[in-house]
């Protein structure tokens, strides 16, 4: 997605023009992998009662002042049967997107939301394929709703500041 080619806003006066906002994918790759399987071959000799628990983390670093950015979604996938783990997998799904032009809120939705989303169904089949190969059932995740998480987030921060700023100054 890119808004870099769109023409300025007609009737604005050359001083109102807006930054050329451009947003692009340059690369995406598998950062990291692991896979455990502790009890392997015993696990495969018991009943299959799966109780899994899914673990998601994104960070986003700038790369450099053009605006180069790393987003980095980390995914950690436990699995359990008869309270023995039976598998864990963690991914480390990455991508460098040139992100410009856009004010410090949409910035960070975008860093912190819509990038882990496009990263998502990668670190997804990733982890398919390695449960897979281990010898287990198919693990397919559910979708994530990362702006839903991104709002969260700023709801909470938000609460913590307005917290901080009620309780009264200790130093006085």
């Amino acid at each position: 997605m890119t808004d870099s080619q769109q023409p300025a806003t007609p009737g604005a006066a050359a001083g109102d023009a807006q930054p050329q906002q451009e947003f692009v994918l340059q690369k995406f790759y598998l950062k990291d992998v692991s896979l455990e399987a502790p009890r392997s071959p015993q696990v495969f000799t018991r009943e299959w009662k799966p109780d899994t628990n899914v673990q998601l983390n994104s960070q986003a670093r700038k790369l450099d002042e053009q605006g180069l950015y790393e987003v980095e979604l980390t995914l950690t996938v436990t699995s359990q049967s008869q309270e023995e783990t039976a598998y864990l997998v963690e991914v480390k799904q990455a991508g460098v997107f040139l992100i410009r032009g856009f004010p410090d809120d949409q910035l960070n939705h975008l860093l912190a939301a819509y990038c882990p989303n496009t990263l998502f169904p990668f670190a997804r089949e990733v982890i398919s394929d390695l449960v897979i190969k281990a010898g287990f059932p198919q693990m397919l995740l559910a979708p994530v709703n990362f702006d839903l998480l991104y709002a969260q987030q700023l709801q909470q921060r938000n609460q913590e500041n307005d917290a901080a700023e009620a309780a009264p100054d200790a130093a006085h």
